[in-house]
Order: C-alpha cells, then structure tokens, then sequence
C-alpha cells in the first residue's frame, strides 16, 4: 500500500516488518500483526483528525509506538505459548495412539516363538510409558498455558519443555510405525497392525512438525 505521494505507507511497513520478525502458528500471527496494525491505524486518524497530514500522522504513530524490534520480544513470547498450546493438544492426540500401538504390539503373535514376538512386547512396555507420561504432560501443558495462564505467569521455559516431550512423543511414534510395520509382515492380523503403523507414522509427522516449531518459538524467545 502507497501514500498519495506514492511512498510506502508506514504502517504497512511496520506490519510487515514485525510479521517477518515473528515466528509461530499463522493464525496467531496473523492476528497479532492485524491487532498491531489497527492499533497504528486509529492513532494515525486521531493525528490526522487533529490537522496532522497524513504522512506525518502516520510517521508520529510508528514513532510512538515504538519500532518492530522494540515489540516484537513480546509479541513473540505470546506465539510462543500458542505454539505449546498446538503441541500439547499434539501430543495429547497421539497418547491414545500410543496405548493402541501398545496393545497390538502386546498381543502380535506370529504363530511361531520368534525373538520380534518378545521384543515387541518389550517395546510396547516402553511405549505404555511414553504414552502414560505423553498424555499426563499434554494435560498439564495445556492447562498451564490455558486456564491457569489467568492466575500464574506461564513459566518462560515451559515452550522448550513442551517442544521436547513433543519430540520425544513423535520419537515413540516413530519406533512404534517400524515396529508395527516389522510385526505385520509376520502376525496374522496383519491388516489392523498395518493401519495402526499407517497412523502413528502419520501421528509421528504431525507431532514433529509441530514439536519442530516449538522449539524455533522458544529459541526465538531465548
């Protein structure tokens, strides 16, 4: 967007350069770019309803509101917490995953007394645990960047915290998918355990993303 004079307009400006300085779920950014920038436009109308050209309104505005990198350590802390939100309820998700890869393992008998029968159910006593201490950590993620954010400051290390039981979840996942995949080729319900190892590798690439850029915010806010 360009003023009548045709320089850029200042506050686009400001807009786009705090949202190339932010990292975090788009929707969240989005809004708080678009909170900043209405923030910017009714000040810049109030000087410009006042007599003030409209360039220099708009020049005072930024001026006052102080420059994108000034602003943009807390708008980051805030998506940064958005962020943990989307990667407990992530990890959440994939606790139940988890207990059914658990129990398929548990159970895959392939007929014959072979090692993988043994180590899998071994694997899946690690996997009950991952899966008990995943979805025990999403509920209290969630709750301290939700409801208990109200009360109490959300502690500034919780983002980090939550990136890394989002990645060790997704780890899970992923040994769970090749354990699933290995057990089919010998089990003989092999169609269910092949849909289960479909779903944590799908569960796996979800949770990593999301585990992924968590800890971007969290570095973003070191």
């Amino acid at each position: 967007m360009n003023t009548a004079g045709g320089r850029a307009d200042p506050v686009e400006e400001y807009a786009a350069t705090l949202a190339g300085a932010l990292y975090g779920p788009a929707r969240d950014k989005a809004r708080l770019v678009e909170e900043v920038r209405d923030g910017l436009a009714e000040t810049v109308t109030a000087y410009a309803d006042e007599g003030m050209p409209r360039d220099e309104a708009a020049r005072q505005a930024v001026l006052e509101f102080g420059s994108p990198a000034e602003i943009a350590p807390s708008c980051q802390r805030e998506l940064a917490v958005a962020q943990a939100r989307h990667t407990a309820r992530a990890v959440g998700l994939a606790a139940p995953f988890l207990i059914a890869c658990w129990y398929l393992l548990w159970s895959a008998n392939p007929g014959q007394d072979w090692l993988l029968p043994r180590a899998a159910q071994q694997l899946a006593v690690h996997l009950a645990g991952v899966a008990g201490a995943a979805a025990l950590l999403a509920a209290a993620m969630t709750a301290a960047t939700g409801t208990l954010a109200r009360r109490i400051p959300t502690p500034h290390r919780l983002p980090l915290a939550v990136a890394w039981a989002g990645t060790t979840a997704s780890v899970a996942m992923a040994v769970a998918a090749l354990a699933l995949t290995v057990a089919a080729l010998l089990a003989t319900n092999w169609p269910l355990i092949a849909l289960a190892g479909s779903l944590a590798a799908v569960s796996h690439a979800v949770v990593a993303a999301s585990a992924r850029a968590c800890r971007q915010c969290a570095r973003s806010t070191a």
